[in-house]
């Protein structure tokens, strides 16, 4: 059992939080295999290291803050496949669908490997000016996309810009609603996680209506004037808590590669982010590739994200009960099975708007729970750098997955299984590698960790 799980440790250090130092403490309870100096070091901080403020008004503000900044931003992110649709009917309609892919993969890349410098500067300067620039930078894209014409104007516009305004504003409210929370962290993170799942709801319907009244163009920036007002309050109300004597703590790329526990969970991310986000890119063509009226293959893709709603904060609120790693580990094979087992046999609307639901749902806890384990596994000084480290590393294959789907279905002449396949394969082996690390942390198998 770690810290996390000792639900009435109200001693529990700011510092030391997550840390394996005061793991080793937690779980030894002071026996014969902690020696005297741990002992007193681990004393000397729960006596004189701030608490964490759980409950604070400060707290509280920013998880309102950052749930609105993500909805309005990887909200719309996950609304990539409306696009996809629209741009294989409209403006690329002449270029295939491999090829369009790589403008919502290119997003994901940027998105994810902007992670690690964001990062850094967090720990560094708090979240107000990254996340100032962040919303400038990402409504400034989301306008330039509705007036662009040809591939590289979209590719630069919707991937490019829009990918560094979204995490500019994501890593910033996700850092810091992990300094106001220990205890509860795991479900405060899904609250705020639930926002990109509301957001995915939202934008794919208020989209395509748009597209269809008044065109793309001002479709797009109508949407550009909303996340832009939402991004406002998001920088009026997150806040960091860290107290002076506690910052500056470096984040070493040597020392973070060391820790073989970090290694795992990020080749675990790896290959879950390889396949995670196909389903997300590719099934508004595949409802049209079924036959389903335009209207409502686009329901499905905001029936995905409306299961990530429930899948990020009721699992979040669970793991924080029987441990994060516990949690996350099923939540990614399931992810993983149900791609490969449900897709497959969805041939009418009402069983892939089932998979839809039941994908969301598992993915959406996937997501929620992954940086509760990062900050489980760091120090928390650090859980800034740490947390962008990790997703810069995953956005490789990030960057990659969407366009090798779409060179899948190329291959096999417009047929989806081999898609299928590949997406959910990828992500049942990324839980294996998640698994690993779970064990690496915590040897027995059923421990909550």
């Amino acid at each position: 059992m770690t810290e996390f799980e000792k639900g009435d440790d109200d001693e529990m250090s700011w510092q030391h939080c997550g840390t394996e130092e005061f793991n080793r403490h937690s779980l030894d309870g002071g026996k014969a295999t902690t020696t005297q100096s741990h002992l007193a070091s681990s004393t000397y901080h729960l006596n004189n290291t701030p608490q964490f403020p759980e409950g604070c008004v400060q707290g509280y503000l920013t998880i309102f803050g950052a749930f609105m900044a993500l909805f309005c931003t990887f909200g719309q992110m996950n609304a990539f496949g409306t696009f996809q649709a629209w741009y294989a009917e409209h403006q690329l309609s002449h270029l295939q669908p491999s090829t369009i892919a790589w403008i919502g993969s290119l997003q994901l890349w940027v998105f994810f490997f902007s992670g690690g410098p964001i990062g850094q500067l967090f720990d560094t300067y708090g979240p107000r000016w990254i996340m100032i620039v962040g919303s400038v930078l990402y409504v400034f894209s989301i306008m330039m996309t509705s007036i662009s014409t040809v591939y590289y104007q979209y590719l630069l516009a919707h991937g490019v810009l829009f990918g560094l305004g979204v995490g500019m504003l994501f890593y910033p409210s996700l850092s810091s609603v992990s300094t106001y929370f220990c205890k509860y962290r795991a479900t405060a993170l899904g609250v705020v996680a639930a926002g990109s799942s509301f957001g995915g709801v939202m934008y794919p319907i208020m989209l395509q209506r748009l597209f269809q009244r008044v065109g793309f163009g001002w479709g797009v920036r109508i949407s550009g004037f909303l996340s832009g007002a939402l991004c406002c309050i998001a920088i009026a109300t997150v806040t960091r808590y860290a107290p002076p004597k506690q910052r500056g703590a470096t984040c070493k790329l040597s020392e973070t590669f060391r820790d073989s526990r970090f290694v795992l969970l990020a080749l675990g991310g790896c290959f879950v982010a390889l396949g995670l986000f196909i389903p997300f890119f590719y099934i508004v063509d595949y409802a049209h590739d079924l036959a389903i009226p335009s209207r409502m293959s686009f329901i499905v893709l905001a029936v995905m994200n409306a299961g990530g709603v429930i899948g990020r904060i009721a699992p979040a609120y669970l793991s924080d009960k029987i441990g994060r790693f516990n949690l996350l580990v099923p939540a990614a094979f399931l992810s993983g099975l149900l791609c490969v087992l449900f897709w497959v046999f969805s041939r009418t609307l009402v069983p892939l708007t089932i998979f839809a639901a039941s994908y969301g749902f598992t993915s959406g806890a996937f997501i929620s729970v992954l940086t509760p384990c990062v900050a489980q596994i760091s120090d928390i000084r650090q859980i800034g750098s740490r947390i962008g480290i990790l997703y810069s590393v995953i956005s490789f294959p990030a960057l990659v997955g969407g366009p090798a789907a779409g060179a899948l279905l190329e291959g096999s002449n417009g047929r989806y299984l081999g898609m299928i396949l590949f997406a959910g394969i990828t992500v049942i082996v990324g839980s294996a590698f998640i698994l690993a690390a779970k064990l690496r942390t915590e040897s027995r198998l059923l421990a909550r960790v």
